[in-house]
C-alpha cells in the first residue's frame, strides 16, 4: 500500500504524528507532504522535532493568502507530485484549506482520499472550516468520525454507511502519547505561575479578532477576568497583526495579569493547559484536549462542532456574549462550577490504529 499524507498547520501534525507512528509498524510506503499553509518554519520545525515526525518527504511553501489563493496554489503544486507518485489513498485530517485542496486535487486525478476527523459540523456557514469540512466529505471515499454526532451528519447529508468509519480521536492518540514527556516541561518556572492558578487563552477565529468589534469584545472580556487571575495568551501571527491594525497594544498592555508569549510548542502548551485553572479557546482541537485533560474549558463562540465535548466533557459552549463568558469564567475561578468530564466513547489512543487496519483491510481486498 502506498500512501500520500498531507499536512498544512500545526494542529494537523498532532493529528498526523499518531498516524505516522502507526504506519511505521506496517509495509506502507508513505510520503509526506507539507503544504507550508502554517509557514513559520521555527514553529514547524520544533512541532516536528517534539512529535519525532520525520522530516517531510515535499514542502509545498505555499505561504500566506487568501483561502482561494492558498487553495489554487496548493493544487496547482500537489497536482505533479500526486501523479508522479500514484498512491493508493491522500490522507487528510482537519478542516483547513490544505485539506480541502490536496482532497480535491486527489477526487480529480481519480485517487482515493480518506479524511480523517470527517462529520463535525458547527452549522456556521460563516466559517471557512465549515465549508472546508463539508466540502472535503463530499468526495471522500472513507470517513473517519471521531464522535457519533459526525456519523449522524455524514448521513443526513447522504454520504453512504459504507464509507463513514467511528474510530476515535488521533489527536487524543498523540497528547496520551506524549503526555509524560510533557510533564517535564519547564514552562510554569519560566512564566513564574503557580499550578492551578492561572487561565490559559488562544485566539484565531475570524469572528473574534478578524474584526475590530469582535476583538474589542474579546479585550473587555479580558480585562475583568484577569483582575483575578493570571492569563497566559500565546499569540497566533494573525491576531498579532490585528492587535496593531485595531490599535489594541495599549489596552493589553495596561493589563497588569495578562502575559503574552510566542506561539509555544506541543509539549509546553499541553504542560500550560493541563495545569491551568481554565481555558478559554475559539479553537477545535483545544476544546477536545481539555476534555481529556479534565480541564474546564470556555469556548468563545456561538457554537461547536465538537458537540461531545460539551455533553461529556468539560467544555463550556457560552456565547460571545461578554457579560456571560465573565459570569460563567468567574464562577470556574471561585470553584462555584466544577465540571466532571467524561471521557468520549473511543477516545482510548488507538484510533490510529483503527484506521491504518481498515485501509490495510481494504486495499488487500481490492488490490
Amino acid at each position: 500500500m502506498k500512501v500520500v499524507s498531507i499536512v498544512g498547520t500545526r494542529p494537523n501534525f498532532m493529528k498526523l504524528a499518531a498516524l505516522i507512528e502507526e504506519i511505521k509498524k506496517h509495509k506502507i510506503e508513505h510520503i509526506l507532504v507539507h503544504t507550508g499553509q502554517h509557514y513559520d518554519m521555527g514553529m514547524s520545525k520544533l512541532f516536528f522535532d517534539e512529535l519525532e515526525l520525520s522530516k517531510p518527504d515535499v514542502n509545498l511553501e505555499v505561504g500566506s493568502g487568501t483561502r482561494e489563493e492558498q487553495i489554487k496554489s496548493i493544487k496547482e503544486k500537489l497536482e505533479p507530485i500526486i501523479e508522479k507518485e500514484k498512491p493508493d489513498v491522500v490522507v487528510v485530517v482537519g478542516d483547513v484549506n490544505s485539506t480541502l485542496a490536496a482532497a480535491e486535487t486527489a477526487n480529480k486525478l481519480g485517487i482515493k482520499v480518506a479524511h480523517v476527523e470527517s462529520g463535525l459540523r458547527s452549522f456556521d456557514n460563516t466559517m471557512p472550516e465549515e465549508s472546508n469540512r463539508v466540502e472535503t466529505d463530499k468526495i471522500s471515499d472513507f470517513l473517519f468520525t471521531t464522535e457519533k454526532s459526525g456519523n449522524e451528519n455524514l448521513l443526513k447529508e447522504g454520504i453512504s454507511k459504507d464509507k463513514i468509519f467511528f474510530v476515535g480521536n488521533v489527536m487524543i492518540d498523540t497528547l496520551l502519547n506524549h503526555r509524560e514527556k510533557a510533564e517535564n516541561s519547564k514552562i510554569l518556572e519560566k512564566l513564574d505561575l503557580d499550578k492551578n492558578n492561572y487561565a490559559v487563552l488562544t485566539l484565531h477565529r475570524p469572528s473574534n479578532v478578524d474584526t475590530k468589534e469582535g476583538f474589542e469584545n474579546i479585550v473587555s472580556i479580558l480585562e475583568k477576568i484577569q483582575e483575578k487571575i493570571k492569563i497566559v495568551f500565546p499569540v497566533h501571527p494573525r491576531t498579532q497583526k490585528n492587535i496593531d491594525m485595531f490599535n489594541l497594544r495599549e489596552r493589553i498592555k495596561s493589563m497588569k495579569n495578562l502575559i503574552l508569549t510566542e506561539p509555544l510548542g506541543y509539549f509546553d502548551f499541553m504542560h500550560l493547559m493541563a495545569n491551568s485553572k481554565l481555558v478559554l479557546t475559539d479553537s477545535g482541537g483545544i476544546q477536545e484536549e481539555t476534555t481529556v485533560l479534565g480541564v474546564p474549558c470556555i469556548t468563545l463562540r456561538n457554537n461547536t462542532e465538537r458537540p461531545v465535548t460539551v455533553e461529556q466533557g468539560t467544555n463550556l459552549l457560552v456565547s460571545i456574549d461578554a457579560n456571560k463568558i465573565i459570569g460563567e469564567s468567574l464562577k470556574v475561578i471561585d470553584n462555584k462550577i466544577k465540571r466532571d468530564g467524561k471521557i468520549p466513547e473511543l477516545w482510548d489512543g488507538k484510533a490510529a490504529e483503527r484506521i491504518i487496519k481498515i485501509l490495510i483491510d481494504y486495499f488487500n481486498t481490492h488490490s
